[in-house]
């Protein structure tokens, strides 16, 4: 937007806050535990905190050579942003991986873990209370914290906020001669002190009345004051003004475009959030928001982006509820939501080859129908798109599910972003994202009783908590989503809750409660005639009976598991199976049968061309010839699985057929 100016009062002030004396040794007491020093910048929307904030920074980055990490805690539509949220994107920025469902204390604690040993600063901009801006402060006196707020923050102790009013005049002036240059401004440098004293010295003021001065160079800067001078009392204060300036002069087409900014999940913009909302093209849409940045409306970010100025967000607001009605806003959101859905779905189809689809046919023949303004040239520009909107993304299902009347909407959005993100990412790496989205579809499912969605969202829940160790809270979610399933009639869910259940009592090692669990969806398997679970779970009960040291029942469920996957023509299930049953064998004290299943095992492998199934049976039975005492034929098997897997003698672990 426009260069910073002025501010050398306030800077020098910042500058030596750095090393002033803290309240605990002036007072002869001695501080709990040393603390980032927090500075403060406070000021009304639209003062330029941000700005002075930034060129502070600036100043004395120098000095903190692990750099800067930025967190926004007030979207610009003026909701709290979550502070497990600012957490894990500080995080994310120091490139610590953060755990899917991680709670605010766990992730605050890992934060100053992460900069314990750095000296860095983070700068929080638009700070609404003191509880936010504690749950960020770094354990170390080496650090900086810099924050901006609308007023002080009285819960952060020993804080002195430095507080903003307007720019002196001649700054305000060489602030406005930054947007309409210096010769309007020394053809009449009295009008444009009056200009300046008119907007306040408040920055976004004279950046908005620079910005339409810009863009009518014929105005007069002195005509442009007096009608400011003018405008009603009622109007508001200069930034309201200014901003009825720009907003009465544009056609009403980008009036009612402007008017609908805020609806913008996150108050972040581009091209298909602004033509959907307004129903107008693409380009058309383009070509507007580029108009809106050079008045100062929005702020131009990266790839295609703009941000909606918080300043800005009351007064749009106002103009939305007066302007628009209610049908007519909540069809803009709708067309927002479609074409956002419309963008996931092609996002998603480039994400993956033709040959690893489930149809082989390749994703772009499915978007034959798509407009191709909805579409991506490749992969990695769907990625990058993908990449650059997901704060948007995020808050449109939010706000999707939030608004409680577009519900079916808000279900096939947070979908299409599950998918797209897993796609792109995997899940894995996607975790902590999903976890959310998951959440979200949890509040819909269980604010319309959708049972099978229910059961659908708890599990994904409890699979994301279990990967990070929580296992009592995926148990319970496990149970939930068995009531769910249940609820729903839903077979494949209660199936699905009950074997998880067992394996999160296994995890738990309480080995009889995995095994009562695993009989019951192995019953339900059975009465379903569902084979592939019947032989899956033969396992899991197998598995769980070996390490209780059941051995004659471990083995009666490694015989039908064996027999299960026989059934199937599962070769390398089959041999596993054996492979398994004849580990227990040893265990259970009779060599000599288990030297026999581990050859019939060892001969499945070898048909089913499974080379280090092979070679790691051909090690156990090695360890078996030994015991027996035959230390020449256990050479043999030794030497043919190291012929079969190299250099890598790690991949002779054997897996269970449970894992």
């Amino acid at each position: 937007m426009t260069d910073f100016v002025g501010r050398r009062r306030e800077l020098k002030e910042l500058r030596e806050d750095i090393a002033r004396t803290g309240l605990d040794t002036l007072s002869g007491r001695k501080a709990k535990a040393p603390r980032a020093r927090v500075l403060l910048v406070a000021g009304r929307p639209g003062s330029g905190r941000t700005a002075l904030a930034e060129a502070f920074v600036r100043e004395v980055a120098d000095q903190y050579p692990d750099g800067v990490l930025r967190t926004r805690l007030t979207a610009p539509g003026g909701e709290t942003v979550a502070t497990e949220l600012a957490v894990r994107g500080l995080l994310e920025g120091l490139g610590h991986a953060t755990p899917p469902g991680a709670g605010e204390d766990e992730l605050s604690a890992a934060l100053r873990d992460a900069v314990a040993d750095r000296r860095l600063i983070i700068l929080v901009d638009d700070a609404a209370d003191p509880h936010q801006v504690d749950a960020l402060l770094p354990d170390t006196p080496e650090c900086l914290v810099v924050v901006t707020a609308e007023g002080p923050l009285t819960g952060i102790p020993d804080v002195r906020p430095c507080t903003l009013g307007g720019l002196d005049t001649p700054s305000a002036v060489e602030l406005l001669a930054q947007r309409i240059g210096d010769t309007r401004v020394t053809a009449d440098p009295r009008a444009a002190e009056a200009l300046a004293e008119e907007c306040g010295g408040q920055p976004a003021a004279l950046g908005l009345v620079g910005g339409w001065l810009a863009a009518h160079p014929k105005a007069s800067v002195s005509d442009v004051a007096k009608q400011l001078h003018d405008m009603p009392v009622g109007t508001g204060g200069a930034l309201a003004r200014g901003f009825r300036l720009v907003y009465e002069s544009l056609p009403q087409p980008a009036q009612r475009t402007l008017r609908l900014l805020p609806l913008a999940p996150a108050g972040i913009v581009d091209s298909h959030t602004a033509s959907a909302l307004a129903g107008c093209s693409v380009a058309a849409a383009q070509s507007t928001l580029d108009d809106f940045a050079g008045l100062g409306l929005v702020r131009p970010s990266h790839d295609g982006l703009y941000l909606l100025p918080g300043c800005l967000a009351p007064l749009l607001q106002a103009l939305l509820e007066a302007k628009e009605r209610p049908a007519e806003v909540q069809l803009a959101r709708a067309r927002m939501l479609e074409r956002t859905v419309r963008l996931l779905h092609s996002c998603r189809a480039m994400a993956a080859p033709a040959e690893g689809t489930d149809d082989g046919v390749d994703p772009r023949e499915k978007l034959d129908g798509t407009p191709r303004a909805l579409r991506f040239p490749d992969r990695r520009a769907a990625a990058t798109w993908l990449d650059t909107r997901l704060p948007a993304l995020s808050a449109a299902a939010s706000l999707a599910v939030a608004d409680g009347e577009l519900d079916t909407l808000a279900r096939r959005l947070v979908a299409a972003l599950v998918r797209a993100l897993a796609d792109h990412r995997g899940t894995a790496e996607a975790a902590p994202e999903l976890y959310g989205l998951h959440r979200l579809v949890l509040d819909v499912a269980e604010r319309r009783n959708l049972h099978r969605e229910q059961a659908a969202a708890l599990l994904n829940l409890a699979d994301l908590d279990a990967e990070t160790g929580r296992t009592q809270e995926a148990l319970e979610r496990y149970r939930a989503a068995l009531d769910a399933g249940r609820a729903a009639n839903d077979p494949y869910a209660t199936g699905r809750a009950m074997e998880s259940v067992g394996g999160a009592y296994q995890e738990l090692t309480d080995w009889h409660r995995a095994a009562d669990w695993f009989g019951r969806a192995l019953s339900q398997a059975l009465a379903r005639g569902e084979r592939a679970d019947e032989a899956r779970l033969y396992g899991r009960l197998g598995n769980v009976h070996t390490y209780a040291g059941r051995y004659g029942e471990a083995m009666r469920s490694w015989r039908a598991a064996a027999a299960g996957y026989r059934k199937l023509a599962d070769v390398p299930g089959q041999a596993k199976a054996l492979s398994e049953m004849a580990r227990v064998q040893e265990y259970a004290g009779h060599p000599e049968e288990s030297l026999h299943t581990c050859r019939e095992a060892v001969e499945l492998a070898r048909r089913a061309g499974d080379q280090r199934l092979q070679a790691a049976l051909q090690v156990r039975l090695a360890d078996t010839l030994d015991r027996l005492g035959d230390p020449a034929a256990a050479r043999l098997h030794r030497s043919a699985a190291d012929r079969l897997l190299g250099d890598d003698p790690a991949a002779c672990e054997i897996r269970s057929g449970s894992d």
